[in-house]
């Protein structure tokens, strides 16, 4: 059995959608935004997860499945449609409950969301989910295809996690939020049903000196911030993206990288070597992997995949490649098992 790492979102424009992965019996893996033609999978996905319209919006993907928002109905419903190891002739769609709005606090932006564990089928799998603005919901899917499932709602206090992205750490089993500007990461247990986030307060060392010209960059740039954590070597990161508005205004570009290493105290070290690792940020959960494990994904990179842009960032050197395209499907997918049959 390998691994899945990914497939290129630009495959999913049509129907079927091709996904092409290396062969060699019946299991292999698929590297991310390359492709080979060794091997063919034939992939079909519902249209409207891929072009989005007045009545689904795609928001977000954690370990494989997709979440679509049901604008007529309110609720949230999880796919694994664009995932290459998942059926064609027996998709699975999990509804959960309708959402519940939090007084002053709306439920049609959806900054992402996470899952405790590889699949919502897990008996004890927990799906949180980020609002843009105060309000942060779970609930237990499982408990959903048993129609008893309702989402719990928590109001945040610190603004500065209004905007920002939840991970999943299974380190900590909690899920966490880096606060905008990275001075702050909040963590809520909510597999225990703890709404009570702890707080920790990042401080930064081993800053690089940045000339005036990067400084000025990275001024007019628009910030955002990415936790990760590696399962193989327990570190937590935090990545800072500079983006800038471009094109006039029709897209963005990533002009610098800052990656942290993440102590449990607090101490967030600037860091040009993950070794082998490497981190892919994109629609999806944030997610890194050891590159040796596989073939053409280079180690000490940052990939970055978003609606309109395809970069690569080398730490060694701090060098930005990529370009600026329309994607309709930016999610990367962390590694999965996969068996499929493999056409001549």
């Amino acid at each position: 059995m390998s691994l899945l790492l990914g497939y290129s979102p630009k495959l999913f424009i049509r129907k079927p959608v091709l996904v092409r992965a290396s062969g060699g019996g019946s299991s292999s893996w698929c590297k991310p935004l390359l492709v080979s033609s060794l091997a063919r999978i034939l992939k079909k996905a519902p249209e409207q997860l891929v072009y989005n319209d007045a009545e689904v919006t795609t928001i977000g993907s954690s370990h494989g499945w997709v979440a679509s928002l049901m604008h007529g109905v309110g609720t949230l419903r999880l796919h694994d449609d664009l995932n290459p190891v998942a059926s064609d002739a027996n998709p699975k769609r999990i509804s959960l409950p309708p959402l519940v709005t939090v007084p002053h606090c709306q439920t049609q932006i959806v900054t992402n969301v996470s899952l405790s564990s590889p699949s919502p089928e897990d008996e004890d799998c927990v799906v949180a989910v980020k609002f843009l603005g105060p309000q942060l919901s779970y609930c237990r899917p499982s408990s959903a295809l048993g129609s008893k499932s309702k989402w719990f709602n928590i109001r945040i206090a610190n603004p500065s996690f209004f905007s920002s992205r939840v991970m999943f750490s299974e380190k900590l089993n909690m899920f966490r939020i880096p606060g905008a500007g990275g001075q702050l990461i909040g963590s809520w247990d909510l597999c225990k049903d703890q709404h009570t986030p702890k707080i920790l307060v990042l401080r930064y060392r081993n800053l690089p000196e940045l000339s005036e010209a990067e400084r000025e960059v990275m001024d007019t740039c628009f910030t955002t911030e990415h936790l990760v954590e590696s399962q193989s070597t327990g570190e937590t990161f935090l990545v800072k993206c500079f983006r800038q508005s471009v094109n006039g205004g029709t897209s963005w570009e990533t002009k610098a990288v800052m990656v942290f290493t993440v102590l449990p105290l607090g101490n967030a070290l600037y860091t040009r070597h993950l070794g082998d690792l490497t981190i892919f940020i994109s629609k999806s959960e944030a997610f890194c992997v050891r590159a040796s494990s596989f073939p053409d994904v280079r180690p000490n990179e940052v990939y970055i995949l978003e609606d309109t842009e395809i970069a690569f960032f080398r730490l060694a050197d701090s060098d930005i490649s990529g370009y600026t395209k329309r994607v309709v499907a930016p999610y990367f997918i962390p590694p999965q098992n996969i068996e499929y049959q493999v056409w001549d």
